[in-house]
């Protein structure tokens, strides 16, 4: 048998039904991972849009407050916060903190600072 002559007709319906299908599933599977990938971006987009929005109340469940309003509240607690580090006259946790080492150096002065004299053996 010559093969530029080509096989029986059977053979090469196989080898073409054959190659046709593997064509076919490899498109479909190309296909689906692609589909499946993009579902799962999508469905990470559509968290972080509820994230960054909130979600109202529903009954059973709290609502949830939004990036925006997160950010928000804790602008309000930091302003609450602020007059803490600054002195004003002895009420603030800086205060306190400025007393606490005024405290600590009178009863304990550092030597570095206060021995001034030079290293024996010089």
């Amino acid at each position: 048998m010559n093969l530029a002559e080509g096989g029986p007709p059977a053979v090469e319906a196989v080898l073409l039904w054959g190659g046709a299908i593997t064509v076919i599933a490899g498109v479909a599977t190309v296909l689906w991972r692609l589909g499946r990938g993009m579902a799962q971006t999508w469905q990470r987009l559509d968290q972080f849009i509820e994230d960054w929005y909130g979600e109202p109340e529903r009954p059973g469940v709290p609502a949830r407050p939004g990036v925006l309003e997160r950010v928000a509240g804790m602008e309000l607690r930091l302003g609450r916060m602020e007059h803490e580090l600054h002195p004003n006259a002895g009420g603030s946790l800086r205060d306190a903190v400025d007393e606490a080492n005024r405290r600590l150096t009178h009863l304990c002065p550092d030597p570095d600072t206060t021995d001034q004299r030079p290293p024996a053996g010089s």
